[in-house]
């Protein structure tokens, strides 16, 4: 009886231990994380964009030039050079500004000298009142022949009036100069812009806000994010095209005047539209449309305002941002909260 009561007690043990392995492993796959597929939520894409061709232009120009006339005896510069503000640019001949600084310098030291001895009469009261007064006045005007005399110096040698790279167009050593006639061009190029063709049916779509991007073969396809966009008024009577210029900044001084880029622009209408497969979409009891998203590791049911189709994807109005990480396979075993991998 003994032994029969000890085989039964083995046996019903051996049931237990067998149903509890059973249940920890049926309870161990029931928490196992679930394996799915998933996409980035994103709002533009490359079938977003269009493309346009661009030339580089400098942001401003400043030329250079003399305020009277001569020959040109120095030139600092050659075009492509970069200067900074108040770098020499060219000298014209000193000699004729120099000898009219020698005369009036002797013509000060005369006024000067008889100055000096008249006041001393003046002091006295032996000078008469007008010829003290008259001596006074050419002083001045010796004074006032001097500083002309000066500045006609100066005004031999032109500095760069801002910083920037030499233009094309630099005059040369033996050229004769007339005021106001530019020497030297210094294109401003801290700030670029990118000025491209736009097609007449396209032009309305642009803003000033518009996302661009600069792509620039000569420097390795090097791309530059795009500022404001400035839109010209006149359109081309013959290509049908307005011109844009995009405005971009060029710290490192890379981006020179006549580069070609390609001018990448952002399609407004299509900026903030977001899709998401068809497939994915699911819809509730009551109506609603809803999405599985992944928020840290745990499956999320998003409630979504779907749009219409496009191709095998759909347009969703609201309930995505981008970022969001949305399931695209294996949400049929999805239940809230549950983990996933």
């Amino acid at each position: 009886m003994k032994g029969i009561n000890y085989r039964v007690l083995l046996a019903v043990t051996a049931v237990i231990c067998l149903t509890s392995c059973n249940s920890a492993q049926h309870e161990q796959k029931k928490n196992a994380p679930i394996k799915v597929m998933s996409e980035v939520v994103h709002t533009l894409s490359e079938s977003d964009t269009k493309s346009y061709v661009g030339i580089v232009e400098e942001e401003s120009s400043i030329s250079a030039s003399f305020n009277g006339s001569g020959t040109i005896a120095k030139v600092y510069v050659c075009e492509g050079q970069s200067v900074k503000r108040g770098d020499p640019i060219a000298e014209i001949d000193k000699t004729q500004a120099l000898n009219m600084l020698s005369s009036a310098q002797a013509q000060m030291t005369q006024a000067n000298d008889a100055f000096s001895r008249l006041k001393k009469l003046h002091d006295n009261n032996s000078l008469p009142e007008m010829e003290w007064i008259e001596i006074q006045s050419k002083v001045q005007q010796a004074g006032a022949s001097l500083d002309m005399a000066k500045k006609a110096v100066e005004d031999c040698s032109i500095f760069a009036p801002e910083s920037g790279i030499i233009g094309k167009g630099v005059m040369n050593v033996g050229e004769v100069v007339l005021p106001a006639l530019p020497v030297a061009k210094i294109l401003v190029i801290d700030n670029v812009k990118i000025r491209a063709s736009i097609p007449e049916k396209e032009i309305g779509t642009i803003t000033s806000s518009t996302t661009s991007r600069i792509i620039v073969d000569a420097l390795s396809a090097q791309s530059y994010k795009g500022e404001r966009i400035e839109k010209c008024i006149d359109a081309n009577n013959i290509t049908h095209t307005y011109d844009i210029k995009v405005s971009v900044r060029n710290n490192n001084h890379t981006l020179l005047p006549g580069m070609v880029a390609k001018v990448e622009l952002a399609n407004p209408s299509e900026e903030e539209i977001i899709t998401v497969p068809i497939s994915s979409v699911r819809k509730g009891s009551k109506g609603e449309h809803y999405i599985w998203t992944n928020v840290d590791g745990k499956a999320n049911r998003a409630i979504i305002t779907v749009g219409k189709p496009s191709g095998n994807r759909i347009i969703v109005k609201s309930g995505l941002k981008p970022g969001d990480v949305i399931i695209t396979e294996g949400y049929q075993k999805l239940s809230e909260g549950m983990e996933i991998i």
